[in-house]
């Protein structure tokens, strides 16, 4: 694999993350890697058996070829792709900063990416380890999973799901899961040591549902007066939960136990076609962007409770960081374009970087994708086999091009 880069981009990452590093977690020896002679020892801050911890961001992403099931782990500290079992019949491909899920017909095979992060509030730890495989979970077309620190859910598409323990799955192994045992509608989200769902009922011939909220054991605990016509779309964000529905979107918030719903209206008549039914975003960021139609994106920000309509053009994939960060899009003729967020006002743009007549990536099919981080995005181009690293602070600059021996039709980041 070829790396072509036009700078050093992971340096002043790697100092900013060493200074909070070092000052989060002053006086402690965080290496993983100790002498076996400290075992006896009280494990130092931050251990994790088996893992190194970093003083930076240990990116990686996953990438598949559903055609061929050729799949690759390319670490982007090393610039290096490492070859992995073959993933064949991948029809999606999803994470949770730290495991791959591959969507395929006969259920979910999970990767453990090797790279994560833990985010104690007033300082964070990076972690590397082997890239490994976890073995398959059950779930077939329209599977859903959502993961926090402590638990994973896997939905299926009728409504039922599977809780597994998390710790047991990082572990290499599934373990047995729990059943949460009313009838859903839509996915099962882990969230403040709670799981929320979205039971089904009618209202006026919509379909609809109501929020509820049961405990990691699968009791009931708490029903907030809050109905979600047409339920589709959900985001984690530090503000709480983002439940897209027909006429806008809810934002469920845990405070000292207690659950509250408030509405995040669209403001406006949209049509189906039109609605946000699918969040993409920087982790941890409270900014949600989504498909607005085939020629504009949804920004929504959770802190103000807005939604913004950005007319883009012909969309095919769509992300920011968030908090001043562009709006970034890729549109039909392969190219990236920046807009302000807060105004539409178009910023920059890139020459055709993606090969082809680029379409968007859909529940059945595979195709480019913006992920986006604390410093960079990465988009992948299929058909011309490669990865792009992108400078969004920076004119949408290419900050480092990888090229690859497979066709990278599906890719998420792990390590955030």
């Amino acid at each position: 694999m070829l790396v072509r880069s036009n700078v050093m981009p992971w340096g002043a990452a790697a100092l900013v993350a060493l200074s909070v590093f070092t000052t989060g977690c002053a006086g402690q020896n965080d290496d993983a890697s100790a002498p076996k002679s400290r075992a006896s020892a009280s494990p130092p801050h931050g251990y994790v058996e088996g893992a190194q911890e970093k003083a930076e961001q240990q990116s990686r992403l996953l990438l598949n070829d559903p055609g061929t099931g050729d799949t690759r782990v390319l670490d982007l500290i090393t610039g290096k792709a490492q070859k992995v079992s073959r993933r064949t019949g991948t029809t999606g491909l999803t994470t949770d900063g730290r495991l791959g899920y591959f969507h395929t017909s006969g259920g979910l095979h999970v990767l453990d990416g090797g790279a994560w992060t833990v985010d104690h509030g007033d300082h964070v730890h990076y972690y590397r380890a082997a890239v490994r495989d976890v073995g398959r979970l059950p779930g077939g077309p329209g599977t859903r999973v959502r993961s926090d620190a402590a638990v994973t859910t896997v939905t299926d598409e009728d409504g039922r799901a599977r809780i597994y323990r998390r710790a047991e799955l990082e572990k290499g192994r599934a373990g047995s899961p729990r059943t949460l045992p009313d009838t859903q509608a839509g996915v099962v989200v882990p969230y403040a040591e709670h799981l929320l769902s979205l039971t089904s009922l009618t209202d006026n011939g919509q379909d609809a549902a109501r929020l509820a909220v049961y405990d990691r054991a699968g009791k009931r605990v708490a029903s907030p007066d809050a109905v979600c016509e047409d339920p589709r779309g959900d985001a984690v964000t530090r503000r709480g939960v983002v439940l897209g529905c027909a006429d806008g979107a809810l934002l469920v918030r845990e405070t000292d136990g207690a659950f509250t719903v408030q509405r995040i209206p669209y403001g406006e008549d949209v049509p189906e076609k039109e609605r946000a039914t699918a969040f993409r975003s920087r982790p941890g960021s409270d900014t949600l962007t989504a498909s607005a139609g085939e020629r504009a994106v949804w920004v929504l920000d959770v802190t103000e409770r807005t939604w913004t309509r950005v007319k883009t053009g012909p969309v095919v994939a769509a992300n920011t960081a968030g908090e001043g960060s562009p709006l970034i899009v890729l549109q039909s003729d392969g190219s990236l374009h920046g807009y302000d967020i807060s105004t539409g006002k178009p910023l920059s743009k890139t020459k055709p970087l993606v090969t082809g007549a680029p379409e968007a990536a859909t529940d059945q099919s595979a195709g480019p994708v913006i992920e986006v981080d604390r410093s960079r995005a990465y988009l992948n181009d299929p058909q011309g086999k490669r990865v792009y690293e992108i400078d969004y602070n920076d004119n949408l600059r290419v900050a480092r091009t990888f090229d690859l021996d497979i066709e990278p039709a599906l890719m998420v980041e792990t390590g955030r």
